[in-house]
């Protein structure tokens, strides 16, 4: 599943295999996220609990040799979270990290938050059209919202991955900015992915301009959850 995945990602996406563990504070660093949900270590390191954050950091690095960033990564994360009894604490996730600098009006967020919904969209066309996949996607800026009516929607149209508004979305909102987007299966019972704009990249190069759009898919729940896994295909 996986492969066929790296298979389907647009060609200007870099692909990175990032190392198990990152220099301390990276993660609570870059997000807002606790340091006690992390796996430190007593070198000075912590086990990667999202891979975002770490591409955020090598996006940042590369982006003076671009205008644009798209990098992609497969990775095994592991959290010091209790996720309840029938949940892993460490689990594989397909990220995504796009970042370049805005040209105002929320095109940029649009131009970002329709490649990655439509790539998602052909992950989910292709390895789970049965199992009832959904794409939601959730404006937390009002200018980024006027986008999404009149450049996001209209691209997805009679798609076999419907898209949906979700004005209702608590969850992310403060971590997420402009926009938010989510996966599902089986008609929203389960949720496979989750993304949104982040400030990562423009706290991390200075500039208030940087866009940063990231996403994420759990790989082993996905084939877990679809018949593809079933039949091998």
């Amino acid at each position: 599943m996986e492969g066929r995945i790296w298979s389907l990602l647009p060609p200007d996406v870099a692909g990175v295999e990032l190392s198990p563990v990152a220099p301390l504070g990276t993660c609570a660093a870059v997000a807002p996220i606790s340091q006690h949900r992390i796996v430190s270590t007593m070198r000075g390191t912590e086990v990667v609990s999202d891979p975002t954050n770490a591409l955020a950091v090598e996006a940042a690095a590369r982006r003076s040799q671009a205008d644009e960033v798209h990098l992609a990564a497969m990775h095994r994360v592991l959290r010091a979270q209790d996720f309840g009894p029938d949940a892993s604490t460490h689990f594989r996730l397909c990220a995504l990290l796009s970042t370049t600098r805005d040209t105002g009006s929320g095109r940029t967020e649009a131009r970002l938050l329709l490649r990655h919904l439509t790539f998602w969209r052909t992950v989910l066309a292709e390895l789970a059209p049965a199992a009832a996949p959904r794409l939601h996607v959730t404006a937390l800026d009002p200018i980024v919202g006027e986008r999404l009516h009149d450049t996001v929607r209209p691209a997805f149209g009679d798609s076999l991955v419907p898209l949906h508004d979700e004005p209702e979305r608590k969850r992310g909102r403060g971590y997420y900015r402009g926009a938010a987007l989510r996966v599902s299966l089986h008609d929203d019972k389960w949720d496979v992915g989750d993304g949104g704009f982040t400030d990562w990249t423009a706290r991390l190069l200075g500039d208030a301009k940087e866009r940063c759009l990231i996403s994420c898919l759990a790989t082993e729940r996905l084939a877990d959850l679809t018949p593809w896994s079933d039949g091998g295909r």
